[in-house]
């Protein structure tokens, strides 16, 4: 199994105006992402708020589906939000991270912008092979903020289609981008 961990983040990400801003949680970016997760042998699944009344909602979320009556009536999602840690900050992500593996992560960002230092994922998923923990980071709104994308250790490739259209969900990006990583 990968040592790879996974943050969804609400701040910083940007507004389509490019502002700095902190988004809101969808219920489905947590079911869908914590299902991919769990599919491809991710560690935890971190989510990122600042934003108390919107920690206090995934709380709500992942009780009904991991001690609730939803954890009866469907024992995989519960075993799949399981995997969810709410945290202020990705530095509180990465600490967290350091208290597991005692090693800081590599941070790996995601970006819907091509970077002449983008990593590709051919390369990305021998990286992953050295054992070394990668905290993977998806963005929310109109993605991360770039002060905070050039301070990580790699930029994944983003993905392309045959259009010049160019927004997915962070689900469906996160579940391709887990299957381009560690796919079989």
């Amino acid at each position: 199994m990968p040592n790879l961990y996974v943050a969804l983040t609400h701040y910083p990400v940007v507004d389509k105006r490019g502002d700095i801003i902190a988004s809101a949680v969808t219920n489905l970016d947590l079911h869908d992402i914590a299902r991919a997760v769990k599919t491809y042998g991710v560690k935890s699944y971190y989510v990122v708020t600042p934003l108390v009344d919107q920690q206090s909602l995934v709380q709500k979320i992942i009780s009904h589906w991991t001690s609730g009556s939803g954890a009866v009536y469907n024992p995989a999602r519960r075993s799949a939000l399981e995997l969810i840690k709410i945290k202020d900050t990705i530095a509180d992500v990465v600490e967290d991270i350091k208290g597991i593996e005692n090693v800081y992560p590599k941070t790996v960002v995601t970006c819907a912008r091509r970077y002449t230092t983008s990593t590709g994922y051919k390369e990305f998923r021998e990286i992953l092979k050295s054992g070394q923990p990668h905290l993977l980071v998806f963005g929310t709104a109109w993605g991360l903020a770039e002060p905070f994308i050039s301070e990580a250790d790699y930029t994944l490739e983003p993905i392309m289609g045959p259009s010049d259209y160019n927004h997915l969900s962070v689900r469906t990006a996160a579940g391709i981008i887990l299957d381009r990583l560690l796919g079989e």
